[in-house]
């Protein structure tokens, strides 16, 4: 509980600043750190990112963070999906039913939690990977999800005293998420319906 409440806006700039010369990778492990500590606060770690590197560089570092995270819990879980214990679990009925929906949705499953800036990331990593979701499809949908995501959390990171003193131009940025969220259910009933 003592690393949470050290995880404020102020704490983490300070511990940014003082690894500076270790250039991206502060930044970085930040948010790589958010797969293996669920309660970790994403939405503060990135913006924080964002204001003290930059919008842009501050985007690509907690996306590259993010990505490889993922990634890493993905593929440990996946290593281990095929022990017996969890081919006993997934012999159940209930959850049978659970995994069957999952193997449909998969993509859109990761792809649409991933835009959401608060998440059950890590039951998300874990499900794809007992799922056996292919690692190119997982990588994509977590790369495009987490790029919405950590793009609108920059954006309003990087000049936050900017929307504290217009809150309305937050709408431009609930719009944006709002838009893509549209596009991606868009897409997965296309990729859904050719391949019915």
């Amino acid at each position: 509980m003592d690393l949470l409440s050290y995880m404020t806006e102020e704490h983490l700039r300070e511990w940014i600043e003082r690894f500076r010369a270790l250039g991206p990778l502060p930044g970085i492990f930040l948010t790589f750190l958010k797969s293996f500590v669920p309660p970790l606060p994403t939405a503060v770690i990135v913006g924080v990112n964002a204001a003290a590197y930059g919008l842009w560089l501050g985007f690509l570092y907690s996306w590259i963070g993010l990505v490889a995270g993922c990634m890493t819990t993905f593929l440990i879980v996946r290593a281990i999906a095929s022990r017996p214990y969890f081919q006993r679990w997934s012999q159940r009925p209930k959850a049978q039913k659970s995994l069957l929906w999952a193997r449909r949705n998969a993509f859109s499953f990761v792809f649409i939690l991933s835009m959401m800036p608060v998440g059950p990331f890590a039951i998300v990593n874990t499900a794809a990977a007992i799922v056996r979701m292919p690692k190119l499809a997982f990588l994509l949908a977590i790369a495009c999800g987490k790029a919405i995501m950590v793009l609108a959390v920059s954006y309003v990171g990087h000049d936050l005293g900017r929307f504290i003193e217009r809150p309305y131009e937050l709408l431009y940025v609930a719009a944006f998420l709002a838009f893509s969220f549209w596009a991606s259910r868009r897409a997965e009933a296309y990729f859904t319906r050719d391949s019915e």
